[in-house]
């Protein structure tokens, strides 16, 4: 019953909101019309006794006479018919049709729309009552389960469930946070494990440390062929100069993968890199995280959470390493290329607008920005 007699309270109060301006529209339009059309009657007759008294001096002849009451005459019979013309009188009933379109109009649509649409039997949700049935609300979720944490911070399944979620959402603090927890209540295990590592490499901008090496290393005293684990450990040989070692690595990935393997150009492509017979490439085309179109393509062949993982891996961090490195053109290319292969069309116009602003679209590394999303179908406003 409350409830239906707030609805009513501000359906009233809408309508006096409307109809406010009528009114004062009809007062405005009525009383001032009125009086200027007196005044200006009264001119014209001032006029018509002027032309009178001319007449009687002289000044004037008959003929002139005449012709100015006439055009005075018509003036002044135009100033009184305006009064009551066909307009002015269908103002007034206009109004009124307004203001009662407004009473009525407003209830009968507003009303039943609500019973279509709304559920007015429905009692209000309290957040508290909301945070306990969150449904598909992520948001509403994670705060349920934040708070659940904070009151039982030993619930490794809970810690294991939220994890996760914050990587996806680059929160990569709590993240690394949520996984170390989940790994000392559950215990280490290769998803677990290759995901804590992952999401470490992530918040330290790219870089192969080494909590996350022993992360790694941990896998592989469970899984001892765990790919990702593997390749990431082999990048933390590269990244620290141990080219040699590195080498190896990445060749003992390549010899135990299965002969039609995809992911073996990408192995393939850091075994050149790492090839101590051959000077050291540049950089920043050695640096981990850095993934482009052939690395994402290549890794699209691994089965299963590591091909998932190795790939969000490497885009994410590099991800993170840019937030630090806005300058980085090259990184930026290599995102918004990656996103776009991995048909995340969002998340790449959002990388190509982020690079736009620190390259604008006028300058030649802009251009170039440009010219990658409309190769791919991307703009900076939106995925296509």
């Amino acid at each position: 019953m409350l409830f239906w007699i707030a609805v009513a309270v501000m359906t009233a109060l809408v309508a006096i909101l409307l109809l406010l301006p009528l009114a004062r529209a009809g007062k405005g339009a009525s009383l001032p019309e009125a009086e200027d059309r007196d005044k200006e009657a009264a001119v014209y007759r001032d006029q018509l006794k002027e032309i009178a008294r001319d007449r009687e001096n002289g000044l004037i002849s008959e003929a002139e006479a005449d012709y100015a009451r006439a055009e005075i005459a018509r003036r002044l019979i135009a100033a009184e018919a305006r009064g009551g013309d066909a307009s002015a009188a269908e103002r007034p009933r206009r109004r009124r049709l307004a203001e009662m379109l407004v009473i009525v109009a407003l209830p009968a649509i507003g009303v039943p729309l609500y019973l279509l649409t709304g559920a007015p039997g429905l009692p209000d949700q309290p957040l508290e009552a909301r945070l306990e049935n969150p449904g598909q609300n992520i948001e509403l979720l994670l705060a349920k389960m934040e708070r659940h944490l904070l009151q039982n911070p030993e619930d490794g399944k809970g810690w294991d469930l939220v994890a996760p979620i914050y990587y996806r959402n680059q929160v990569f603090d709590r993240a690394v946070e949520a996984y170390r927890n989940a790994v000392r209540l559950q215990g280490a295990s290769p998803e677990r494990s290759g995901n804590f590592a992952e999401a470490l490499i992530a918040l330290d901008g790219g870089k192969v440390g080494e909590e996350a090496v022993a992360q790694l290393n941990a896998v592989l005293k469970i899984a001892p062929g765990d790919a990702r684990a593997r390749f990431y450990l082999a990048l933390s040989l590269e990244q620290q100069g141990k080219r040699a070692e590195a080498f190896q690595a990445f060749q003992a990935i390549r010899k135990d993968a299965p002969a039609d393997a995809p992911y073996l150009e990408l192995v393939d492509r850091h075994i050149a890199a790492t090839d101590p017979s051959k000077p050291a490439p540049p950089a920043e085309a050695a640096a981990p995280g850095n993934p482009d179109a052939a690395d994402v393509a290549a890794a699209e062949g691994m089965s299963g959470a590591d091909r998932q993982q190795m790939i969000m891996g490497m885009v994410e961090t590099l991800a993170a390493r840019l937030q630090n490195e806005p300058d980085n053109f090259e990184g930026w290319m290599r995102l918004v290329r990656s996103y776009g292969v991995l048909g995340m069309k969002d998340k790449a116009a959002e990388a190509l607008a982020t690079a736009l602003k620190n390259f604008p679209a006028d300058t030649d590394k802009g251009g170039q920005l440009k010219a990658l999303g409309e190769s791919m179908g991307i703009t900076a406003e939106g995925g296509k």
